[in-house]
C-alpha cells in the first residue's frame, strides 16, 4: 500500500499494490502544469483509493488527457487520458515516501525546457 497527499492535505490518497517505474514527462503542457518535469507512475483505477475527491478539479489540457490537481492548494496530483483506459497517472511527488520505484524513461524530450540538461542513464523518448 502506496501513501499520498497534496500540500494541504485536503486530497489524500492510496495505491494498492506495487507502483509501476515512473516516467519523467517534459513535454511543454506537463512542464507548465507542474513547473518543471511531471514524474507520474500509471496504476490501475481499481488500485486507486482517493479521500476528498471533492477536492479534486479537473482541467483538460489537451484533446489526450486532464489534469487533476487540489482546488485548495493547487498541487499537482493525476493524469488521466480522455481515451478511457485500465490506469490513471498519479503525481511521484505526491507520494509519501518511500516508492519503491526508479524513474524507467524520460518522454517528450523534444520539449524539455532549455534551462536544464538529462543527466542520467534513463532511456529518453523524443516524444
Amino acid at each position: 500500500m502506496h501513501r499520498g497527499s497534496c500540500l494541504c492535505g485536503a486530497v489524500t490518497f492510496t495505491v494498492d499494490g506495487a507502483l509501476p517505474g515512473p516516467d519523467a514527462c517534459h513535454c511543454t503542457n506537463c512542464r507548465k502544469h507542474s513547473g518543471h518535469v511531471f514524474a507520474s507512475t500509471d496504476v490501475p483505477r481499481a488500485s486507486l483509493t482517493i479521500e476528498g475527491e471533492a477536492h479534486v478539479k479537473w482541467y483538460q489540457s489537451s484533446e489526450k488527457a486532464r489534469r487533476g490537481f487540489c482546488d485548495t492548494c493547487g498541487s499537482s496530483l493525476f493524469w488521466d487520458p480522455l481515451v478511457p483506459r485500465d490506469w490513471i497517472g498519479v503525481a511521484m511527488g505526491a507520494f509519501d515516501s518511500p516508492t519503491e520505484t526508479k524513474l524507467r524513461i524520460h518522454i517528450f524530450v523534444a520539449e524539455k525546457g532549455d534551462y536544464y540538461d538529462i543527466a542520467d542513464d534513463v532511456p529518453q523518448n523524443e516524444r
